[in-house]
Order: structure tokens, then C-alpha cells, then sequence
């Protein structure tokens, strides 16, 4: 699996953690969003490409405010990569 959904109870260990190991690319999206539709299959198409390499995590921002607060994130779709736990 190369692209995980995510929220604030899994954040730290698979998005954090894991990009001690390997880069995580943070797809901030929400499901009334145009633009996020229209990036999803490029990032699935990315994901594996980079199979290992780097994982694609989506966050639902609708779901998850207080994680696009935490990242400063004011529009959406909203990209955030992290290497060694920090953007």
C-alpha cells in the first residue's frame, strides 16, 4: 500500500515516525474539493512510482482540523512533505 489515509490518532507513528525511514508526502484534501479530486490519481500515479521511497498520506481536513491547524494549512489541496519527522 502506497497511499494511507491518516488521522490525529495514527499521525505521529505514520507520518513522523515513518519519515525517519523514507520520505511521506501529506496530502491535505477534502471531499467538496475539485482541485483535490483531480490531484488524487496523480499521487496514487507518484506513490508508485516511488514504491518504498515514498509513501503518499492523506488527511481528510474536514475530518481532521485540528491537524490542518497544527501545519498551518488555509487552503486546500495542500501538499506538506516530511524527511526525519519535520516539513
Amino acid at each position: 500500500v502506497h497511499v494511507i489515509a491518516v488521522g490525529a490518532d495514527d499521525f505521529e507513528a505514520r507520518v513522523i515516525a515513518e519519515s525517519a525511514t523514507r520520505l511521506v508526502l501529506v496530502d491535505f484534501w477534502a471531499a467538496w474539493c475539485g482541485p483535490c479530486r483531480s490531484l488524487a490519481p496523480v499521487l496514487e500515479q507518484l506513490a508508485e512510482q516511488q514504491a518504498g521511497r515514498v509513501l503518499v498520506a492523506k488527511v481528510d481536513s474536514d475530518a481532521e482540523p485540528a491537524l490542518s491547524q497544527r501545519f498551518g494549512v488555509r487552503s486546500l489541496p495542500t501538499l506538506i512533505l516530511f524527511k526525519d519527522g519535520v516539513p
